[in-house]
């Protein structure tokens, strides 16, 4: 029994032993409080908490441990929060005495702060406001613009105003420079435009017109009627030279231009019809009988014979000339171009026709002048007595031809093309001396032919051809031009026949860009219309302006002389669109070196001329990515154009952003490491003296502070500090205290944003070295812990009196977390 006593004796020796030396573990812990309670006061906390958690929930156990976990006393929180209140926030103040001088002052102090909430909070709702009217605003341009798209189809078809998908963007889509939108034709005609833009950049005066230089690419398509069509844009430009200062369709109200396009006109009707005449004869030489005589007469002679074959030769009259009925032999001289041959033909059939000889050989010499009044009035008389009840339609069709006498006949027997009809009409235009009234003019015809009969009468998507050729021969290039862009088929040939004739200076076009398609002035003549080409040629290049940048520039380049709402040069607006659009600035722009300062060719510096100027064109491209807040692109550009305060600028708004985050290998923090290395490159090499001392400054600080976060969070805090000492953001002993607070004073707000950020990371490097030096507690001498100790609290002591003194308010959790480790430090 006494050894089991001594047993018992020695573990209860041990057990108070092992207790004692907890107790003095806990009293030596000089971070936790020593608490003392009764073993009632313990059970009746475990009850109180047992009801707690009843009453809580799981969700409530689990938020208070993990805000327990860093310290946070949630219930203490919410006690807090509850007594909060912001009834008397914006309560009026109460009024006080005159003499009550202290709460004058606090009232005037709280209201000035009112006043300022009141004004920041109206700004901002008007901020706001404005900023979505304007977003409407945009949106509404682009669908007027879509609608006004829409509105070029002819006036008896519903309109397709369905939402068309908007065209990929190079932004979203991989970029396709390499593969070709165009076609042959379209490709062809884009040939010619660079060829033609390249003389036009060296200043040459001996190019060949540009209708020119596309007739020729007409003629190497196997198309008849597209030849055909650039015949006739070819013969209707030759004309005398128009100036460019002067309004196209005002000069075609003049009566020389209009006699000039009405011969013209005549002119191409005429030599289409002889060629017509020789084709039937040469089909049919045997029952032509032309012979093997050269000369108009007998092809005409040989066409007759053939035209009025197995026809009775009943109701035509005064007889034959050389076995052919005399007034078809005369009206198809005249229709071929020939009047002499008419005259011959006159001749050889006697003396009974002298008074119409002498009106003939009257308009021999002035074709586009009316008769002289002696002629004219026997011409009449004789028309009025005999010919208008004629039976011979051809000798009423003559009499009409040469003396203008009855405008109103349709002649319908003779005129049995738009081609015959359209001579006819052309041929009885004819100024009058003396500012007499013409009985039938040259609007008149124009009108006519586009608005009594238009599309519908002429079946023009049946028969483009001869639409177009009704209406480019009366001189309404407009509407012909239009008239084939809705045509897919000629739409590219529409295209650059208006690019031809407006470098003619004969194509109208709108004062505004933004005009439809075909718009009518109020200052203009009826039926004139205007032909907007910047719309025109943006809906032809918006197909391939992506895929083929350079022909798309070429192409802008025709729109230089034209001017946008505002008052900028359209073909520097166009460039700026597509530039956003492609968002492939080192093509376009060049790309900078970083060591000469030198930027490369790029596809806008052909274009430079005194009135345009790549780099204004990037300046501008610049200020509209800022706007829609692609800095990182404004940067780029920026670069390129020179402008190295914008860069710096934009620079420190980016990286004061993501400064202190770890970044990835695709972020914008891994990119803007990237893209500084070539702006710090830029300038090293570049002189800094223009730009602000302080912008500088902040940039070169900001790199830095981006190598101190990597160091940061790859736990190189050695390194991390002394790439903050370079920085000289920060004091790290107490003589660079009061330096390092004036200098935060002075400097810039990219700057002053990144400072938290930058002390709570050094806080963390701080208390990690604390910690590091209790962990090595027992394998260093104690007289150097004691020292690092020293420098860590003296550190943290300065760090918080410098974030005390900076004019700079920074979040509530930074000062808490500086306090924190100030205490930590002790």
């Amino acid at each position: 029994m006494k050894f089991v006593f001594t047993m018992a004796d020695d573990d209860f020796s041990k057990l108070l032993q092992q207790a004692e030396q907890l107790t003095t573990e806990i009293e030596g812990n000089e971070e936790l409080p020593r608490v003392e309670r009764s073993l009632g006061q313990v059970l009746e906390a475990s009850h109180e908490l047992y009801s707690r958690v009843i009453q809580s929930g799981v969700n409530d156990i689990q938020a208070h441990l993990l805000f327990g976990s860093k310290g946070i006393d949630l219930q203490q929180i919410s006690q807090k929060l509850e007594t909060l209140s912001s009834k008397r926030t914006f309560e009026p103040l109460q009024p006080i005495a005159d003499s009550d001088v202290e709460s004058f002052l606090k009232n005037e102090r709280e209201n000035a702060i009112l006043s300022l909430i009141d004004e920041v909070n109206k700004n901002s709702l008007q901020t706001t406001e404005d900023q979505k009217w304007e977003h409407m605003l945009s949106e509404w341009n682009k669908e007027k613009l879509k609608l006004m798209n829409a509105m070029i189809g002819p006036s008896q078809n519903w309109l397709d105003l369905k939402r068309t998908p908007e065209p990929p963007s190079i932004a979203d889509t991989p970029k396709k420079f390499g593969h070709s939108m165009l076609d042959n034709i379209e490709a062809a005609y884009a040939r010619q435009v660079h060829q033609y833009n390249k003389l036009v950049f060296q200043g040459s005066k001996s190019r060949t017109m540009l209708h020119q230089k596309f007739a020729q690419v007409a003629e190497e398509l196997n198309d008849m009627k597209v030849k055909e069509m650039w015949e006739i844009i070819k013969t209707m430009a030759n004309i005398p030279a128009l100036v460019r200062d002067e309004d196209p369709l005002k000069a075609r109200g003049n009566p020389t231009i209009q006699q000039c396009l009405i011969a013209q006109g005549k002119k191409y009707l005429e030599k289409r019809y002889k060629q017509y005449m020789s084709d039937v004869v040469r089909s049919n030489p045997a029952a032509a009988m032309r012979g093997g005589e050269p000369g108009t007469y007998p092809l005409v002679r040989g066409f007759v014979g053939l035209r009025l074959q197995g026809q009775s030769s009943q109701g035509l009259t005064d007889g034959v000339v050389d076995d052919r009925p005399l007034w078809p032999m005369i009206y198809y001289c005249l229709r071929s171009g020939d009047a002499n041959a008419a005259l011959h033909c006159l001749r050889k059939a006697g003396r009974d026709h002298e008074e119409f000889i002498a009106a003939l050989e009257e308009h021999i010499r002035n074709p586009e002048k009316s008769l002289s009044e002696k002629s004219q009035t026997a011409i009449n008389f004789q028309y009025r007595i005999q010919v208008r009840n004629s039976t011979d339609p051809y000798k009423r069709a003559v009499y009409c031809v040469i003396g203008c006498c009855d405008v109103s006949d349709e002649h319908s027997e003779v005129a049995r093309t738009a081609d015959d009809y359209l001579w006819l009409k052309l041929s009885v235009i004819k100024s009058r001396p003396n500012n007499e009234p013409e009985p039938f003019t040259y609007s008149d015809l124009q009108k006519l032919i586009l608005e009594e009969y238009g599309e519908t009468h002429y079946h023009a998507y049946e028969k483009p051809l001869v639409y177009f050729q009704v209406l480019t021969l009366t001189g309404q290039f407009e509407p012909a031009i239009e008239f084939l862009s809705r045509i897919p088929r000629y739409q590219v040939h529409g295209v650059h026949m208006a690019l031809a004739l407006h470098d003619l200076y004969m194509l109208g076009t709108p004062r505004n860009v933004q005009a439809p398609l075909l718009s009518v002035d109020t200052d203009d003549p009826a039926p004139l219309r205007r032909l907007n080409l910047a719309r025109l040629l943006l809906l032809y290049v918006r197909k391939f302006e992506l895929s083929d940048p350079s022909d798309a520039l070429h192409y802008y380049f025709f729109l230089r002389n034209l001017k946008d709402p505002s008052g900028k040069n359209l073909f520097m607006c166009c460039c700026t669109d597509l530039a956003l659009e492609s968002r492939d600035y080192e093509l376009l722009f060049g790309r900078m070196d970083p060591v000469t300062g030198l930027c490369s060719p790029g596809l806008l510096d052909q274009f430079n001329n005194p009135h345009i100027d790549s780099k204004v064109i990037a300046l501008n491209v610049a200020e509209q990515l800022v706007n829609k807040g692609l800095f990182e692109d404004a940067i780029t550009v920026y670069d390129i154009a020179g402008n190295m305060e914008k860069v710096l600028e934009l620079f420190c708004v980016l990286l004061a952003q993501v400064v202190n985050s770890g970044g990835g290998a695709s972020g914008l923090r891994q990119r803007l490491s990237l893209l500084a290395e070539h702006v710090s490159r830029r300038l090293r090499y570049a002189d800094t003296t223009a730009l602000p001392a302080s912008l500088v400054e902040a940039y070169t600080k900001l790199c830095k502070l981006m190598t101190f976060f990597d160091q940061f969070h790859s736990e190189n805090y050695e390194g991390a500090l002394e790439t903050l000492r370079e920085c000289e953001l920060v004091p790290l002993s107490s003589a660079e205290l009061e330096s390092r607070v004036a200098a935060a004073r002075t400097a810039r707000g990219e700057l002053l944003r990144s400072l938290p950020a930058v002390l709570r990371a050094l806080c963390a490097i701080l208390l990690a070295q604390r910690q590091r030096l209790r962990a090595a507690h027992d394998h260093n001498a104690p007289h150097q812990i004691i020292k690092h100790v020293e420098w860590l609290r003296e550190q943290a002591e300065v760090l918080n009196t410098f974030a005390g003194n900076i004019a700079y308010r920074m979040p509530g959790d930074t000062y808490s977390q500086l306090a924190q480790m100030q205490i930590l430090m002790h």
